[in-house]
């Protein structure tokens, strides 16, 4: 196998040092790094002069379409994707066709992820039965197959009945399972176009009101306080669900959250074009929701950032505004969103990328060997970014076979130059390497 020397590079954004990866570890650090570099004849060095290094990123919220949707996605290209973004890990959602609520497809993703082979694919089970929410899915049964699924979520649609999701909070504590909440309340998004506001009211779309979010979040904190089980709240998208997260961990419910790149940088303005790219479940919201998340990010009341990478046919998105379906596409674009909002305004540092993108992810899905730190003797799962680098986003340069990204023709910071997978580089000059 062949051992990778990254010299000069910058740990998590700290001093610049050497780092040696082989035999599918960080070997060595500092001064050792290049001695034990030069007793083997497999070395191949890479220069890390101005480059950031960070452990291999590690996503909760993805959406890979295989099986069923393979028009819009499927693991193969989402992978690539994910390790251009810098990812070395991806958890796959449910609502696949058939949906992933058993033990036989559940095992079908993960084992489509390791023939593919670019970043670990780790499945997230369906709470009920065909996303429906009327019946628990085999939750025992996934968590005790092959791809030993820990995170459980019907995303895209709610867990509405709170018997249910209790009962899903109590079932998942036998193997120290997390449910992952979309928390929409049906009723009151019944026909919502876009966020309600100002911008829905000039637009004459029927607005999604902030509480259909707030209101399960609020309910399902309390339920997983109840029963001392584990909650993730899904792509956090407005201020009083910041507040009400904020509240909870206040009395310490096991709950955690994440938020999206695009909630962090985009706000329903973007709506006044009527371009289905924007259109997006939970919607863009306002300027003043936008400050918010990225206070909750940067202040820890947010844990994590999830792409909620949603790629979709061109037939699905190329159409009218009403007919658009919702779902935008991140992998390769998370990174350099999260530089742009956080890290180069000063909120967060390079560090703190680390934990909100990779160590606290890994952790809430239970991903023993990713996530780690950047330590002699740990994983060689290791992303290299260029933080001095601009690009402009192309639609036809994404690996992803969907187009349907928001950034199109935008300016964005950082690059990602490499990706190492257990030491493996699967992106080297930023480009998809064997």
């Amino acid at each position: 196998m062949t051992s990778y020397l990254i010299t000069g590079v910058a740990p998590l954004g700290g001093d610049p040092t050497d780092i040696l990866l082989a035999d599918g570890v960080i070997a060595a650090m500092g001064s050792d790094a290049a001695r034990e570099a030069l007793a083997r004849d497999d070395v191949v060095t890479v220069a890390g002069a101005g480059l950031v290094a960070l452990p291999g990123l590690v996503d909760t919220h993805a959406h890979l379409r295989e099986p069923g949707r393979e028009d819009a996605e499927t693991v193969e290209t989402g992978s690539r994707a994910a390790a251009l973004g810098g990812y070395t890990a991806v958890h796959a959602m449910a609502n696949t066709d058939p949906v992933a609520d058993t033990a036989g497809v559940v095992e079908q993703v993960f084992r489509l992820g390791q023939a593919a082979g670019w970043v670990d694919v780790h499945p997230v089970g369906a709470v009920s039965v065909g996303l429906k929410g009327e019946h628990l899915a085999e939750l025992g049964a996934m968590a005790g197959s092959a791809a030993r699924v820990r995170m459980f979520s019907d995303d895209g649609a709610c867990v509405h009945d709170p018997v249910l999701m209790r009962r899903a909070l109590e079932y998942v504590k036998a193997f120290d399972g997390v449910i992952a909440q979309h928390a929409q309340d049906p009723k009151l998004t019944q026909g919502a176009q876009m966020h309600e506001g100002v911008v829905s009211s000039e637009l004459g779309l029927t607005g999604w009101p902030a509480v259909a979010e707030e209101s399960i979040i609020a309910r399902d904190v309390l339920l997983a306080e109840h029963v001392g089980s584990r909650l993730h709240v899904l792509h956090v998208s407005t201020a009083g669900s910041v507040e009400i997260i904020r509240w909870a961990k206040s009395r310490g419910i096991a709950v955690t959250a994440e938020v999206t790149p695009h909630h962090l940088r985009l706000t329903d303005e973007y709506v006044r074009s009527y371009d289905p790219v924007f259109k997006v479940n939970p919607p863009l919201r306002t300027a003043a929701d936008v400050e918010a998340v990225r206070q909750g990010l940067a202040d820890g009341t947010i844990d994590v950032v999830g792409t909620d990478h949603a790629p979709h046919a061109d037939e699905d998105k190329d159409c009218e505004w009403a007919a658009g379906a919702n779902g935008m596409l991140g992998l390769q674009t998370a990174l350099s969103v999260v530089q742009e909002t956080m890290v180069d305004t000063g909120r967060m540092s390079w560090a703190d990328v680390a934990r909100v993108m990779s160590g606290k992810p890994a952790e809430i899905g239970r991903v023993a060997d990713q996530g780690r730190p950047l330590a002699v003797g740990e994983p060689a799962n290791v992303t290299l970014v260029d933080p001095n680098a601009t690009r402009t986003i192309h639609r036809d340069e994404l690996a992803s076979r969907a187009r349907n990204t928001p950034y199109a023709g935008m300016v964005l910071p950082g690059a990602v130059v490499a990706t190492f997978l257990r030491g493996r580089a699967t992106v080297l000059d930023g480009a998809l390497n064997r």
